[in-house]
């Protein structure tokens, strides 16, 4: 739509052809249904990509503020949650609503219900074979994302036309994704399903700090969506509960005030019930404070704030925000994103190799790549 936008904006005839009932169902559903729509923090060093300087262009020539003043232009309500992300006060549909008065001012037109059965090259550029019949057209820009939330229709069409036309691909994966536990572990963690706490989740030089989130699968909560995107099988993950509490400190003054009360009466003031019982059975430690050593509260302190285990799995498609990998950058002009060997076919948005952090950043590659492909269509 935003792609649309702009060609139509342009003069272009410009027809958006989509398999869905509805335009923008994933802007629906997203951010509970309020649309984390940008980042006022939007910037090259927040995206994931096999080029890292590929995303600087487009990112940089229309910022999260040019997204903002299309909400503010349309009366659309807004406010900033944490960590600079913006959520409608109202509804996600207000921004569904904008880029349809949008691109009805730009006499675009949006057509629904449309499978696409086959794109070909032809002298004068493409056709777009369709159940509704074939579409002849200069330029075709590919909006279709990744493969991640199947049920909204979400397929690998994208990367299916990318590889017709000779394009490479990095290898796809889910993003921003729960992820599952060994049996044993799960097992061993299925007291806390339900459980959140504030944690610094770290893989490598890589951490976030965010809510974490037991579930019956395993790990949840925006760090652990955020480290996914970074963590491979067989990798394991550092979790820091509460990273800000000098736990050692802490222990060490109950310990000299009341020697006599529990261990995980302690710990209880600052995690939850739940959470602070299983760290002290996990540090084995059944002595009340009073009989332990120095060396029995460090390896306490680290079982809550060095605690590192190995995720089996993740969730996969099914529940992941967004799809890691895609349509190879280095065959895209990072300028206009048109494929460099096939003159008038651009990749936008998730299909391509740029995946953004959690929290408005994906959005704003979305409307930043389509903004760059809009104007050069």
């Amino acid at each position: 739509m935003m792609a649309a936008i702009r060609a139509g904006q342009r003069g272009r005839r410009v027809l958006v052809l989509d398999h869905a009932k509805a335009p923008g169902e994933k802007i629906r559903i997203s951010g509970g249904g309020r649309c984390n729509f940008t980042n006022i923090h939007a910037g090259p060093k927040n995206y994931l990509s096999s080029n890292p300087h590929f995303a600087k262009s487009a990112l940089a020539r229309f910022t999260p503020q040019d997204f903002l003043a299309m909400v503010e232009a349309h009366k659309i309500a807004w406010h900033e949650k944490t960590l600079g992300q913006l959520f409608c006060d109202d509804s996600a549909k207000d921004i569904i609503r904008m880029l349809l008065e949008e691109i009805r001012a730009a006499n675009v037109k949006l057509q629904l219900q449309t499978e696409i059965e086959a794109v070909h090259k032809t002298e004068g550029g493409f056709d777009v074979v369709t159940n509704q019949g074939t579409v002849a057209c200069q330029s075709v820009i590919i909006a279709t994302g990744g493969k991640s939330i199947p049920k909204m229709g979400a397929t690998g069409f994208a990367y299916k036309i990318a590889e017709q036309f000779g394009l490479s691909l990095i290898e796809t994966r889910p993003g921003l994704v729960p992820l599952t536990l060994e049996p044993g572990l799960l097992g061993e963690l299925a007291a806390l399903a339900g459980v959140a706490v504030d944690a610094s989740i770290s893989h490598g030089k890589t951490a976030f700090r965010e809510a974490l989130l037991f579930t019956h699968r395993g790990l949840s909560g925006p760090s652990i969506l955020q480290i996914s995107s970074y963590w491979r099988e067989g990798d394991s993950i550092t979790l820091s509960l509460e990273p800000n509490t000098d736990f050692l400190d802490i222990l060490k003054a109950a310990k000299r005030d009341n020697g006599r009360q529990a261990v995980q009466t302690v710990l209880s003031a600052h995690l939850p019930k739940r959470l602070a019982q299983y760290c002290v059975e996990r540090a084995g430690i059944t002595k009340p404070l009073a009989d332990l050593s120095d060396k029995a509260l460090i390896g306490l302190v680290e079982s809550v704030q060095k605690w590192t285990l190995k995720p089996a799995g993740s969730e996969g498609y099914r529940t992941a925000e967004v799809t890691l990998g895609g349509v190879d950058t280095k065959d895209l002009d990072s300028k206009t994103m048109q494929a460099k060997t096939v003159p008038g076919l651009y990749f936008i948005g998730e299909a391509v190799d740029v995946t953004g952090w959690l929290g408005g950043y994906n959005f704003q590659w979305a409307w930043a790549s389509g903004h760059a492909a809009g104007l050069a269509a």
